[in-house]
């Protein structure tokens, strides 16, 4: 196999195993039965990070790497990661250091000032300011909404989420569906390749890819999720699992109230020329969000979800596409995941509801044996 076609592999089976979560743990999450480790026990050569869960590691770095525009190999060496040849990992260090000294001597150990504060998508921050005349064409404080803004005007959560329900189809109608067979295509990097997702209610779901390196799949039972490529098998990490908890939600549009509990409403963004209303939301046991409802039609057209790094938080945002009336819901049959490192679509092209699904598809199968860590 060429370099280039090792790469592609990689960068595949990542996007692939984010499917439904965003998160790339497949080559560093726990054992489902061991012990939580400290990175600093897992991993080679942990120098700043080595209190946080291990299983934080990585979600970490790839929080970095969103927040600097740049890959792994920008500050690691290929293939031998806890080596510190490259001036850019001591610096990335020292970086580390000062944003973790800063949040705790002047915000109470919050994360407040993150590498994204100064950095912007750049490994290079601008130190002067840039002039635009957009922008000094604005008047103060219309560049964006504060988050515990009030804003009078708009319908509260309750009518944006009844709206939303009632556009889906109803509740009664929501729950006559006990199980969906989706099938269709994913395009990521380029390549297009078959997928099936079945779901069964309240929460399992499972998501089954073809590329041409073989199988791939996410899947949550109801109480824990695991990942799987050619490469192995592995649990999901807390995060991991609370992310797909909220994706395989059969149920979610009668659902949301009782999923999260607080409630804020701004007017969201145009996506694809449609008006939207914003509800950030928050719960317990599930990552924060933000949801945005089309104006005009009540449906979820955008979720983003966000999952906390002992840096900063890594979002990953849901594009929801091409609505269509299926057994009395209206159900989309296009999305669109988009992360820092990438975006993949689905499209579906055929959806069967209330049929047998193999109960075999959510019992988790072994995990690998533990493996040599490395950062």
């Amino acid at each position: 196999m060429t370099l280039i076609a090792k790469r592609r592999f990689a960068g595949i089976a990542i996007l692939f195993s984010i499917a439904f979560l965003g998160v790339t743990a497949l080559s560093h999450a726990q054992e489902s039965h061991a012990a939580p480790k400290s990175a600093v026990q897992q991993f080679k050569n942990i120098q700043v990070l080595k209190d946080i869960p291990a299983d934080e590691l990585v979600p970490t770095m790839q929080f970095i790497a969103g927040a600097l525009g740049v890959e792994c190999q920008f500050c690691h060496v290929e293939h031998a990661m806890d080596r510190d040849d490259k001036k850019e990992k001591q610096t990335a260090r020292k970086m580390m250091a000062m944003e973790l000294t800063i949040n705790a001597d002047q915000f109470d150990s919050r994360i407040v000032v993150t590498c994204y504060t100064c950095h912007r998508g750049s490994p290079h921050p601008v130190g002067i300011p840039i002039l635009s005349a957009e922008a000094a064409a604005m008047p103060p404080h219309e560049h964006h909404h504060d988050e515990g803004e009030e804003h009078p005007n708009l319908p509260t959560a309750a009518q944006i989420l009844d709206k939303y329900l009632a556009a889906a189809g109803g509740a009664e109608t929501l729950h006559k569906i006990k199980t969906r067979v989706q099938k269709g295509t994913i395009d990521a990097m380029g390549e297009q390749y078959p997928i099936e997702v079945y779901s069964e209610a309240p929460e399992k779901r499972v998501s089954i890819s073809h590329p041409s390196f073989g199988d791939s799949v996410t899947a949550y039972n109801g109480e824990a999720g695991w990942l799987a490529t050619p490469r192995g098998m592995h649990p999901m990490s807390a995060q991991e699992a609370s992310a797909a908890r909220l994706d395989a939600q059969l149920y979610f549009p009668a659902r949301i109230r009782e999923l999260y509990q607080e409630f804020q409403v701004q007017t969201g963004d145009t996506i694809s020329g449609h008006a939207t209303y914003m509800i950030a939301a928050q719960g317990r046991g599930l990552p924060p969000v933000r949801l945005y409802f089309d104006q005009q039609s009540g449906l979820l057209l955008r979720l983003v979800r966000y999952a906390e790094t002992p840096l900063g938080r890594n979002p990953t945002q849901i594009d929801y596409a091409d609505y269509r009336d299926t057994g009395g819901l209206k159900i989309p049959f296009q999305w669109a995941l988009t992360r820092t490192n990438g975006t993949f679509t689905i499209r579906i092209n055929s959806v069967q509801q209330n049929v047998p699904v193999d109960e075999k598809l959510f019992v988790m199968p072994p995990a690998l044996p533990p493996q040599e860590s490395r950062p």
